[in-house]
């Protein structure tokens, strides 16, 4: 159960982290330092990188979250509302990868900075609310557990 427990919380760290630091750090830098092409063709890169370690994150917040919630005794408010907005935060990394950002990276390999920066925008306000709601999905649970 420890490990489990372990395993769901480092891909927490790793996926809602990761967000934090694009969103909070990266993403104004970028916006600062570079002109178009070279920030678009950043991000469809650091999308590249960062996407894979998500998916494996989602798959292993699922996995562990589902074992975990199955061996407790009943399921408490806070785990209900942890599984509720985990879902919607992966129904909207789904919609980010397999949407805007296969636009954004059709549109760097074809130079169309018009169309990769629309695209773009989409992701920033996807990534904008999940990384919201990944905050609230830690303060719920932390909350909730200190109340039990």
């Amino acid at each position: 159960m420890t490990l489990l427990l372990l395993l769901h919380i480092l891909s927490v760290v790793v996926w809602v982290g990761g967000m934090f630091f694009a969103y909070m750090a990266l993403r104004p830098v970028a916006a600062i330092v570079l002109e178009p092409p070279q920030r678009l063709t950043l991000w469809a890169g650091v999308f590249g990188k960062f996407f894979p370690w998500v998916w494996a994150s989602v798959t292993t917040i699922l996995l562990t979250g589902l074992t975990l919630l199955i061996k407790m005794d009943g399921m408490p408010h806070y785990a209900l509302a942890m599984l509720v907005l985990g879902v919607v935060m992966m129904l909207i990394f789904a919609h980010v990868y397999f949407s805007p950002y296969k636009k954004l990276k059709r549109a760097v390999g074809e130079q169309d900075w018009q169309s990769s920066a629309s695209a773009l925008a989409q992701i920033r306000k996807s990534i904008g609310v999940n990384l919201s709601l990944g905050l609230l999905t830690i303060a719920v649970v932390f909350i909730g557990r200190g109340l039990n």
